[in-house]
């Protein structure tokens, strides 16, 4: 073959490949305008009228459906605050119970008008003569102190800023009397809230406690106070044998 022949050869087979490929691109090109142009054409002639309407019955439905929808939610909604209102009744139900409960079993802390007694052991150098630890404080006279001022109408009572409890155990434990596990040592402040005169009362009576207190050595000072604070009970509370009875 002659040289001068090749590139002329070559130049024909690229020509050849241009043509073929903008033969295939217009070919391309054709294809997508007709299927344009029939899509074009098929949303120019509408929806048939018959579907037309099933699309309107459908939206009018959609439209109720969302109307109801709208009103449910409202009704829900109504009644969820209420029930709010409801849960947060019975939420300041329960905490007046509680604190009213706590209050009874003397877990709070309490103010009020009442009375301070203070007893007191005399000097041994002013205690009438024979044994000085017949004319000191035992546990029961403390313990007939706090049951006068009980059945006067003491409402909270407090030894020491130890608050006195059914549970709470009064008893001579050498030189000291132990209240609520704790060591208490004279003076005695015995502190009672309720009716001041009534207490003070019950106390001076003719032949009453201080009176009684008094021939046994001990000096006993009843005062009347406008307010007196009486802390909570802070000791442990168990109960390991006695549980909630389920009968009747």
């Amino acid at each position: 073959m002659n040289t001068r022949e090749q590139p002329v050869r070559r130049e024909l087979a690229l020509n050849k490949s241009i043509y073929l490929s903008i033969t295939f691109v217009a070919i391309i090109l054709g294809l997508m305008m007709a299927i344009q142009f029939r899509t074009a054409s098929g949303i120019d002639r509408g929806v048939p009228y018959g579907r037309e309407q099933e699309l309107t019955a459908e939206k009018r439905q959609l439209d109720r459906d969302m109307i109801q929808l709208r009103e449910d939610v409202a009704d829900l909604s109504a009644k969820l605050e209420e029930a709010g209102k409801g849960y947060s009744e019975a939420t300041d139900a329960f905490k007046s119970e509680l604190s009213k409960i706590k209050l009874y079993a003397g877990l709070t802390a309490v103010e009020g008008p009442g009375v301070e007694v203070i007893l007191d052991n005399l000097p041994e150098n002013t205690r009438p003569g024979g044994n000085p630890n017949l004319y000191s404080i035992k546990d029961y006279d403390l313990l007939k102190v706090i049951n006068d001022l009980r059945g006067a109408g003491a409402e909270a009572i407090a030894v020491n800023e130890q608050r006195i409890l059914a549970t709470s155990e009064v008893r001579l434990a050498g030189n000291h009397i132990n209240v609520n596990l704790t060591k208490l040592t004279a003076p005695y402040k015995v502190s009672a809230i309720g009716n001041a005169t009534t207490l003070k009362s019950s106390l001076e009576i003719k032949g009453g406690l201080v009176e009684y207190l008094g021939d046994l050595g001990i000096a006993v000072k009843v005062e009347a106070k406008d307010n007196i604070l009486i802390p909570a009970f802070t000791g442990g509370l168990r109960f390991d044998y006695a549980k909630p009875t389920q009968r009747g």
